[in-house]
């Protein structure tokens, strides 16, 4: 089955980094925008940053100045580097494809992996 794969997670304290990889199972990442999403116990899943097939960025507020969105379509590989945490980023991170203007709707998304959990501690 078609899906994408994140790792890079794991546990940090406030104000420390992670950066967080996707990888495409058995196909090219590069002909998609790839979202980054999260969810926290008990929350809606939201949409973090998007990167487009043209490498253009966005950003939702909550994380703008911490997070950066990059790809690398030589390493067909997509990551998000997390700067600044803190203990409210704690939750699940997922990538997944879409549509960059449809960022704050996660349920347009395809080929979701399993996430990576990031757990920041105080």
């Amino acid at each position: 089955q078609k899906q994408f794969v994140e790792s890079g997670g794991g546990l940090v304290q406030s104000g420390g980094s992670l950066k967080l990889s996707c990888a495409a199972s058995g196909f090219s990442l590069d002909v998609y925008a790839v979202g980054w999403f999260r969810q926290a116990p008990g929350q809606e899943r939201e949409g973090l940053a998007c990167i487009a097939t043209n490498s253009n960025t966005n950003y939702v507020d909550s994380v703008k100045g911490r997070f950066t969105i990059s790809r690398d379509n030589a390493k067909n590989a997509v990551y998000l580097q997390l700067d600044s945490l803190k203990p409210e980023d704690t939750a699940v991170y997922y990538c997944a494809a879409t549509t960059c203007s449809y960022l704050h709707l996660p349920r347009v998304a395809d080929y979701w992996g399993q996430g990576t959990q990031v757990t920041v501690s105080s």
